[in-house]
């Protein structure tokens, strides 16, 4: 092999092994209409990480909070917004809008 194609090995695994990562993340898109997110209830699958793409459909901003999750990400009015979670051990995990409480609330179950 020539040194080219030497120096090139690793960085070639390192990229099929990014690959690999990316598909192993859960995602689900939630959207918030209303001050409630839709779906509330999200089931995912315990050990993978997971990516929440958010789209908030209102006129003001959200937050997404869990202190379960250990996760706070605003959502600005019309816009949209990814929340990756760490992969979870089997459970149930809510997550609530601060801004919104009383509407915007819901849970992750993790199995």
């Amino acid at each position: 092999m020539t040194r080219s194609v030497l120096f090139l090995l690793p960085f070639a695994w390192l990229a099929a092994s990014a690959t690999a990562r990316a598909d192993d993340v859960f995602r689900q898109d939630i959207e918030l209409k209303d001050h409630v997110f839709a779906p509330s209830e999200i089931t995912v699958p315990a050990g993978k990480p997971i990516e929440f793409h958010i789209k908030n459909l209102d006129a003001t901003a959200e937050e997404f909070d869990s202190s379960a999750l250990k996760v706070e990400k605003v959502i600005p009015a019309k816009g949209e917004g990814v929340v990756h979670i760490h992969p979870l051990a089997p459970g149930r995990y809510k997550f609530e809008g601060e801004y919104h409480e009383k509407t915007a609330h819901g849970v992750v179950i993790a199995r």
